[in-house]
């Protein structure tokens, strides 16, 4: 199958959430779909991320993680995503942050000097995202899982990307209003 990392896979707003949202319906295991089991897609997304990356500016241009480290890369993932959802869900715990700045710091001591790889630079971003960010402004898009930083000016920003989920969810209670009652639906018993 043919995949591209389009706009729409960097809507999280920052580096380390766009690595975190790499799998697909985390929530629905049956469904899950790891975007990276494939390496060429694991290698291309550095490209995406040099086109469509919020934190462009600040990475420079980004080089795939290399053969070696991409297992350490995808234990950072998993601990970028555990500790940025339990806080965007109001459940973080000191043992998810401790298992994110061990990540972080493993990253950053395998990477000695190469400081435009991929794995570097998520590392730098969750870091930043760890110090700087404000809690109220990390969410979980209800529509596909996926965490984001809400940038609105009032915070008020309720999916990941308005082109996508927000169009889906409000296509689906647009249908669900037009639909002739006594019509059941896949959902409906």
């Amino acid at each position: 199958m043919i995949f591209a990392w389009t706009p729409h896979r960097f809507a999280g707003g920052a580096l380390a959430l766009d690595v975190a949202n790499s799998v697909v319906l985390r929530g629905a295991p049956e469904r899950r779909i790891d975007r990276y089991a494939d390496p060429k897609t694991m290698d291309a997304f550095a490209a995406g991320a040099n086109a469509h990356c919020a934190e462009r500016a600040q990475t420079g241009p980004l080089a795939a993680v290399v053969p070696e480290r991409r297992a350490a890369f995808i234990e950072l993932r998993e601990a970028i995503d555990g500790h940025f959802r339990a806080e965007a869900s109001g459940e973080g715990t000191p043992a998810l942050l401790a298992r994110l700045l061990e990540a972080i710091a493993g990253t950053l001591r395998q990477s000695g000097q190469v400081q435009h790889a991929l794995d570097t630079a998520t590392a730098h971003s969750a870091l930043r995202l760890t110090v700087h960010a404000e809690p109220e402004r990390l969410k979980i898009c209800p529509n596909c899982g996926w965490l984001f930083l809400d940038k609105s000016r009032n915070r008020s920003r309720a999916w990941c990307d308005m082109a996508v989920c927000g169009n889906r969810v409000k296509a689906s209670r647009h249908y669900r209003r037009r639909r002739p009652e006594g019509i059941a639906t896949e959902d409906t018993p």
